[in-house]
């Protein structure tokens, strides 16, 4: 018989735990969105589960089954997008990812306790000193970066243009946190994404769950995405 103890976590074993901290940490927040599986940079890359409040804050899943080897592309792409980034991932990871990935990455191990995902924090979350407001931009749709532009009266000449020239044109005219705000709050009003929990009469949850439609340390607490204040 197989000790529960010793399970090997499967990848979707560690994102429900993560999903459920989520849950617990931003249940009464109107203002949070959460998206599984957000493409990043036209899709080169996604992120597993990617937190939109006061910034954009990612987490990469590794579990036991999983290999390293697209880590370093992926981390070229998360580097220039995400505003903060932890990665969760399995003990036999831990070494390696610690020597590799950036210090403004946040490290959170998963354990099993009794048969149940546990999440560890080993290294908080930063700042990302290097998003590339080229990318970030690259989220938003082009109607959604046309209307933005058509608020600042920089539309002039762009009336069917392709939509790197809007991206362009905003990045150009746009102070690079101003961008971030916009980029967060027009993803947090975007109607299109496939809802993966729905809210329920009274449970607080506004929306806060979608699907992108393209052994040291202490417990994980409930700061995410480097909020000040985190929902009471």
């Amino acid at each position: 018989m197989c000790d529960k103890n010793t399970y090997e976590m499967r990848e979707l074993d560690i994102r429900k735990a993560v999903r459920e901290h989520i849950k617990i940490a931003f249940t009464s927040d109107p203002d949070t969105l959460i998206i599984e599986e957000l493409g990043l940079c036209q899709g080169a890359a996604r992120i597993d589960l990617a937190v939109i409040n006061c910034a954009v804050h990612g987490y990469e899943i590794k579990s036991e089954q999983d290999t390293l080897e697209r880590l370093p592309s992926q981390q070229a792409i998360y580097d220039k997008v995400l505003g903060t980034l932890s990665i969760v991932t399995a003990d036999r990871h831990i070494e390696r990812i610690e020597s590799s990935v950036p210090r403004w990455w946040g490290l959170i191990k998963a354990i099993s306790v009794g048969g149940k995902v546990e999440l560890i924090t080993l290294r908080e979350a930063k700042q990302n000193p290097t998003v590339d407001p080229s990318s970030l931009v690259q989220l938003l749709w082009s109607n959604e970066v046309l209307e933005v532009l058509i608020q600042h009266g920089l539309e002039k000449g762009l009336a069917g243009k392709p939509r790197r020239l809007l991206w362009a044109r905003l990045v150009e005219n746009l102070p690079p946190d101003e961008i971030s705000l916009v980029v967060r709050d027009r993803l947090k009003v975007r109607g299109r994404w496939r809802s993966v929990e729905r809210r329920t009469p009274g449970d607080g949850l506004s929306r806060l769950f979608a699907r992108s439609s393209h052994s040291q340390g202490r417990p994980i607490g409930s700061r995410i995405g480097l909020c000040t204040d985190p929902p009471n």
